[in-house]
C-alpha cells in the first residue's frame, strides 16, 4: 500500500507542477498575445461625408499608411447624410472591437444642437482616439469692397442695423456659426444668406452680393492666394502663420469667439485602451511624417494631431459652446 500511495501522491505532485506551469506559461504569454491579435482582419474608417470632401480626403491620406502600420489593410467606406449624423450613427451602434472607426468633422460636436435629433451621444457612444487637423474660419469681404478692418465692418453694421448681410457655405456649418458668435458678442443686426456650399457662396462673393463672407481657411486659399477677396479677421487663438497680418477677434475686443473646422478619427464607446493607445501611437507616428503634414497643409488642414485625453477636452468645450450659439441663433433643423 506504500508503494501505491508513494505512486498516487508522486502523480498528484506531477499534476500540480505541470497545472502550474501552465499557469504561468498563460500569464507570460497571453498579453502579448492579446496584443499581437489586433488587428488580424481589415479595419473600416467610416467616413460620414461623401467621397472627395474634407473629412474623405483626410482619411484618405493616412488610411494607407495605418494599414501598413497595423498590418493588416484600412478600407475607407463613405456614409454621408444629414450633415454627417447617417454614418456618425452607423459607427456608434458597431461592435467597439476597433475593426469599425470614424472620421468626422466638427459636425459630431454641432450636429447633437442642430438638428432636432441624431442617432448618437456625443460624450456616451464614442471614444476619441485622435485630431488629425484643424483650420480656423476666417472674415473676408470682397476685393472691391471699400471696408479695410474688422472694426470698420463692425462700426458700418452698428451704423446701418439690418441692412448688411453676409454668407457662409451653409446652414450649420462651423463657418456659420463663426458669424453668429460674432453677431452675438458684438450686438449685431446683420442678415445671414445661406448658399448651398462653398462653390455658390463663392461666386456671390466674388459678385458683390454680400458685404462679407465666413468661411474655412482651407475652402479660402484659392480665393486669397489670388487676391479676390480681402481678409479681416480669423477665429483662432493666435494670428494664422499664412496670414500673419490678419488679426484675430481676440485682438479686436471680441472675446470667447474661437472657433475651427477640425476632422478626427473616433472609436466606438467600449472599444479596449489597449487597442485606442495602439491606434492613437500609430496614427500620432503618421502625421509626424514632414511629407504628410505637406499634403494635409495643400489640403488646407494643417495637422495637429491632439491624442484621446485632449480631443476629449475639446470635445467638452466645443458641444456647449456651439449648442448656446445656435440656441440663440434659432437654428434647429427638423429631421425629415
Amino acid at each position: 500500500m506504500s508503494i501505491i500511495s508513494a505512486a498516487l501522491s508522486g502523480l498528484r505532485t506531477a499534476r500540480l507542477i505541470a497545472v502550474c506551469l501552465a499557469i504561468a506559461a498563460l500569464a507570460t504569454v497571453s498579453p502579448n498575445s492579446a496584443r499581437a491579435e489586433y488587428p488580424d482582419h481589415p479595419v473600416t474608417i467610416v467616413a460620414c461625408f461623401p467621397a472627395g470632401g474634407g473629412t474623405d480626403l483626410a482619411a484618405r491620406m493616412i488610411h494607407v499608411e495605418l494599414g501598413k502600420a497595423l498590418g493588416q489593410p484600412v478600407i475607407i467606406e463613405n456614409r454621408g447624410g444629414a450633415g454627417g449624423s447617417i454614418g456618425t450613427g452607423v459607427v456608434a451602434r458597431a461592435k467597439p472591437d476597433g475593426y469599425t472607426l470614424l472620421a468626422c468633422s466638427s459636425a459630431f460636436v454641432v450636429n447633437p444642437s442642430l438638428y432636432e435629433k441624431v442617432p448618437y451621444d456625443p460624450f456616451k457612444d464614442f471614444t476619441p482616439i485622435m485630431v488629425i487637423g484643424a483650420s480656423p474660419n476666417v472674415f473676408v469681404v470682397p476685393a472691391q469692397s471699400k471696408i479695410q478692418t474688422m472694426r470698420e465692418l463692425i462700426a458700418q453694421a452698428k451704423a446701418n442695423p439690418g441692412k448688411m448681410n453676409w454668407t457662409s457655405p451653409g446652414v450649420g456649418t462651423t463657418p456659420q456659426l463663426a458669424g453668429e458668435l460674432l453677431k452675438i458678442k458684438a450686438g449685431l443686426d446683420i442678415q445671414h444668406i445661406p448658399y448651398a456650399g462653398a462653390g455658390p457662396a463663392n461666386t456671390a462673393v466674388l459678385g458683390g452680393l454680400v458685404d462679407f463672407y465666413a468661411a474655412n481657411y482651407g475652402s479660402l486659399t484659392g480665393l486669397l492666394n489670388s487676391g479676390k477677396v480681402r481678409p479681416i479677421a480669423v477665429t483662432s487663438k493666435t494670428r494664422w502663420p499664412d496670414l500673419p497680418n490678419v488679426p484675430t477677434l481676440d485682438e479686436i475686443g471680441i472675446k470667447d469667439a474661437e472657433s475651427d473646422t477640425f476632422q478626427g478619427l473616433f472609436a466606438p464607446a467600449g472599444t479596449p485602451k489597449p487597442v485606442i493607445d495602439r491606434l492613437a501611437k500609430e496614427v500620432g507616428k503618421i502625421l509626424a511624417d514632414p511629407k504628410i503634414k505637406a499634403k494635409y497643409v495643400k489640403l488646407g488642414l494643417p495637422v495637429v494631431a491632439e491624442g484621446p485625453e485632449a480631443f476629449k477636452t475639446r470635445i467638452a468645450r466645443e458641444v456647449p459652446m456651439y449648442k448656446e450659439v445656435i440656441d440663440k441663433a434659432g437654428l434647429k433643423i427638423k429631421n425629415k
